[in-house]
């Protein structure tokens, strides 16, 4: 299967007046496993519809490998989509289903037996090969539909949230296989999901998009660690907030932050900024340590905050804590702690709801969201 790079080139589209792309522009490289993601109604299925050739562009460009394929109909942009509902022939076997495309086009019967068993093979469907659709599970069904895809060979397989159907469970066995095929063929797929954990799961890169913008491309690493702006830090995971305004920078790369109702706080300066400017911070909860007593001989790049547990949530892996600062129900922080027990009524750093407790954490994991005008 041919390896091919897909560029946007300055895109817009809307409907009924209503701009749903804006101007967009991004490169995914052949072989890559691509995810587009971002809450329903952002644009992420137009702009895949789009690569599909299901929907034309008001402008722009889109390129596959070197050619311009905005004119081009569907079934000429050698490109697959897979879509949410299965869309497989009831009335066909696994084998009929799969071997389809290539009896369009008029195969040797011989070439597609030998194509459709490697496919069979690859999605794993051997012993449900002579099934009908209606005695297959959801996730064997959305894997016909991908080896359906596959057959025909396509320089880009498009998945339009192609497991939001499908249960928690088998949801995350299929990501799985998804990873495993894909490294199998070595194509490039483009997966459109509103699945954070989905998207940080399986992707060699991600594009965020919202309001018809794409507002970060990066790996889930650094979408997830070094967010671009509060909605993608905030979209993406969970995240505490604080605004204030830097009183001193110190050591290069650090910034003291004066709040109006968390006193004085420090961070990292992963982004340039200048005493007097008025900044949003974040930190992730699983960042934060908990502790039922007050944390000592802590360096001037920590943070400690006195809080009152206002709930806590027991998870197995670990507890989820939303504490109040101060008191107050509107500055809720949240935290988590890995592996609390939180039964044990004999551990004196067991920490209970309703009663008070500390968080503190290093200003280099803390992260600097944006500068705000004031």
């Amino acid at each position: 299967m041919e390896r091919k790079d897909i560029k946007i080139v300055d895109i817009k589209k809307s409907f009924d007046g209503v701009e749903v792309l804006k101007d967009i522009n991004l490169h995914i490289k052949a072989g890559e496993f691509f995810s587009i993601l971002g809450p329903s109604g952002c644009g992420k299925t137009t702009l895949l519809r789009m690569i599909a050739g299901f929907i034309t562009p008001d402008s722009g460009a889109i390129y596959l490998g070197d050619e311009n394929i905005v004119e081009l109909a569907p079934n000429q942009r050698n490109v697959n989509t897979i879509f949410q509902k299965y869309a497989l022939f009831p009335h066909l076997s696994v084998y009929e289903n799969i071997a389809f495309p290539l009896r369009l086009k008029k195969i040797a019967p011989e070439i597609i037996d030998k194509e459709v068993r490697k496919f069979v093979e690859l999605v794993d469907l051997k012993e449900h090969i002579y099934k009908k659709p209606s005695q297959l599970s959801g996730g064997q069904q959305q894997r016909v539909s991908i080896a359906r895809a596959l057959i025909n060979k396509p320089g880009v397989l498009l998945l339009d949230e192609p497991l939001s159907a499908l249960d928690a469970k088998l949801r995350q066995n299929l990501l799985i296989e998804l990873d495993n095929i894909h490294e199998e063929v070595g194509i490039t797929f483009v997966f459109i999901t509103h699945d954070q954990q989905e998207a940080l799961s399986i992707s060699d890169r991600i594009a965020v998009m919202n309001k018809g913008q794409i507002l970060q491309v990066g790996t889930p690493a650094e979408v997830y660690e070094a967010p671009a702006d509060t909605f993608v830090a905030d979209f993406i995971g969970e995240n505490n907030f604080f605004e204030g305004r830097v009183i001193e920078i110190f050591d290069e790369i650090y910034a003291r932050i004066s709040t109006s109702e968390l006193g004085t706080l420090v961070c990292e300066m992963d982004k340039s900024v200048n005493v007097g400017d008025y900044i949003r911070v974040s930190i992730r909860p699983e960042k934060i340590r908990v502790s039922k007593q007050k944390p000592q001989n802590l360096s001037k790049k920590h943070n400690v905050l006195e809080v009152y547990v206002d709930e806590l949530i027991y998870s197995g892996f670990q507890t989820k804590y939303f504490v109040w600062i101060d008191g107050k129900k509107e500055l809720l922080f949240k935290a988590f702690r890995q592996h609390a027990v939180y039964f044990d009524e004999d551990d004196n750093d067991t920490i209970h709801w309703n009663e008070n407790a500390y968080i503190s954490w290093h200003a280099d994991d803390s992260f600097l969201i944006e500068v705000i005008n004031q």
